[in-house]
């Protein structure tokens, strides 16, 4: 027989794992919901000062930790001015695509092909560029949502590989591509400010 003590103990805990169930139940079913309203749109030159926006946060977000306030500053002002941006949406060998939540922007893609790609320049490759989410929506699939388009583009293009440079200290986005079947196969030297750092070329075949 179990004491009165025991009894209310073991009602409580009860209590208690089903709250814990509910809540989970509950957030797992607005992440779900949430997910559902993710939406790829291709950006265009209207979309121009959202691009700027997105992409000087999410890059400062990303590296900022480790590197100088000065040499931030200078790629932020030079890699996302209008201008740069302008060249870069008018060409017609590279693309942007935006992931948005009830219409807020939260992430970014930026494909090249032919030979607006920054190295290799081979017709039957895609370069992934950049593929960035704000800090918020981190651990969210944004980022796998956003590298599927790579993918949907690279197979329409009727690429035989895709690839890209990370940096060989952004552990995560090294990881999140090993994942997908990249594997490393070069090094090259990407500048960010007066800083020389280290790019880790990955590649994935899509046909053998």
């Amino acid at each position: 027989m179990f004491s009165f003590r025991e009894v209310l103990y073991f009602d409580l805990y009860l209590k208690l794992e089903l709250t814990h169930m509910l809540v989970v139940s509950i957030k797992t079913k607005t992440v779900s919901r949430n997910m559902v309203n993710i939406h790829i749109k291709k950006v265009t030159l209207n979309n121009i000062n959202q691009l700027q926006k997105i992409g000087k946060q999410t890059f400062y977000e990303t590296f900022s930790d480790g590197n100088t306030e000065e040499n931030m500053t200078k790629y932020l002002d030079e890699g996302f001015s209008i201008e740069k941006l302008t060249t870069e949406i008018s060409d017609n060998n590279a693309e942007f695509y935006f992931a948005t939540l009830d219409e807020k922007v939260i992430g970014y893609l930026k494909l090249n092909f032919g030979q607006s790609q920054t190295e290799l320049r081979d017709d039957k490759a895609l370069e992934i560029e950049r593929i960035y989410v704000l800090k918020d929506f981190h651990c969210k699939n944004i980022g796998q949502i956003l590298y599927d388009k790579a993918i949907q583009v690279a197979k329409q293009k009727n690429a035989d590989y895709v690839w890209l440079g990370v940096w060989e200290e952004n552990l995560r986005a090294i990881n999140f591509y090993k994942k997908n079947g990249f594997i490393e196969f070069d090094k090259h030297v990407f500048k960010l400010g007066n800083d020389e750092q280290t790019d880790i070329m990955m590649k994935l075949k899509l046909k053998d």
